[in-house]
């Protein structure tokens, strides 16, 4: 998504320094990322716009958001497993690519509070802040992934948001076939699917974890209620706030 701000060349450098010259042909999965990532962008950008100026990547991997709507007003935190944000910041070095704006917050989700290690990255939870989770629930277990919903709003303040992606349970032949391809082949890497949800019960796991889910829509911009996808793309605001 273009903006007139930030350093979307940054962002390039580094993603193409992780792909290694790979030539991505595309694939149903390729649109699903595109879909993916336009949908994140478009929650990132709006946040911006109405004034958030906290943003947290959960596991945020090497995504570069942070390059591509850098603002100088506008403080970001990544919390990612130590190795993998290791060798982000060695990447980015040897790139000379300065994440000015970045704090990396090192985080092991099974074991560590999160709300914890954001206040002493500085995280203010008197301030609104947006939350990306893209691509990582479905690789925590559903205890894990509570915990951390849970800790995550304990450090939203009012006018906080949170996008997330989570695997529904499918709901047709295809989308079981679609489903156990894709965990054979994450399985086959070591990085194997650990959860997902009966759509029934989306709400249900944001309530009793804080949250009240404000936009629930599969990659088509579909209500997940009436798609028969097994993708959901959910916005979600601290419950003490009300949906509007």
């Amino acid at each position: 998504m273009l903006t007139a701000y930030g350093r979307p060349q940054e962002d390039q450098r580094l993603q193409e320094d992780v792909a290694g010259g790979i030539d991505v042909r595309r694939t149903d999965m390729t649109r699903y990322l595109q879909a993916r990532t336009a949908f994140f962008d478009h929650f990132v950008v709006d946040s911006i716009a109405r004034g958030v100026c906290q943003l947290v990547v959960v596991g945020a991997g090497y995504d570069g958001r942070s390059l591509r709507y850098a603002q100088p007003d506008v403080q970001w935190f990544e919390l990612d497993h130590p190795d993998t944000q290791a060798d982000k910041r060695a990447r980015l070095a040897r790139l000379k690519v300065d994440p000015d704006r970045t704090q990396f917050v090192a985080a092991d989700f099974a074991v560590d509070d999160v709300a914890a290690l954001l206040r002493g990255a500085g995280h203010d939870v008197t301030r609104a802040t947006a939350y990306v989770c893209e691509g990582v629930s479905v690789y925590l277990s559903a205890p894990i992934l509570s915990s951390l919903l849970g800790a995550v709003v304990r450090s939203a303040a009012s006018e906080s948001g949170l996008a997330i992606e989570l695997a529904l349970v499918p709901r047709s032949g295809s989308e079981r076939l679609r489903r156990s391809r894709l965990q054979a082949r994450v399985t086959n890497v070591g990085e194997p699917l650990r959860s997902e949800i009966a759509v029934q019960q989306l709400d249900a796991l944001f309530e009793t974890t804080g949250w009240q889910v404000r936009r629930a829509v599969d990659p088509a911009g579909v209500d997940v209620q009436r798609s028969r996808r097994s993708a959901a793309f959910v916005i979600a605001v601290p419950r003490r706030c009300g949906v509007s």
